[in-house]
């Protein structure tokens, strides 16, 4: 993939993550972010539970990227509720 489809790609799912979690999202870049390490974190998900994808092409890219996103956000969100109020 080149640059552009990246970006394209985590500004997406990032964007709809940021909707099924909950919340009003992390900024333009925040929500590429989100996205692409998502894209990481689901294509390691995907290949390591030996799951195939139900779609191909963008649509499935951009899926597995939504998924990825999802399980930073809630990691985050865990991460986040777990420290001690100071």
């Amino acid at each position: 993939m080149d640059l552009i489809t990246w970006l394209i790609v985590g500004l997406v799912a990032g964007l709809l993550a940021s909707a099924v979690v909950g919340g009003i999202g992390h900024g333009l870049l925040g929500d590429i972010a989100v996205g692409v390490i998502g894209a990481v974190l689901g294509g390691w998900i995907f290949s390591t539970l030996q799951i195939a994808l139900p779609v191909g092409g963008l649509p499935g890219t951009i899926l597995v990227a939504f998924i990825g996103a999802v399980v930073l956000l809630a990691i985050i969100r865990m991460a986040r509720r777990r420290r001690p109020l100071t």
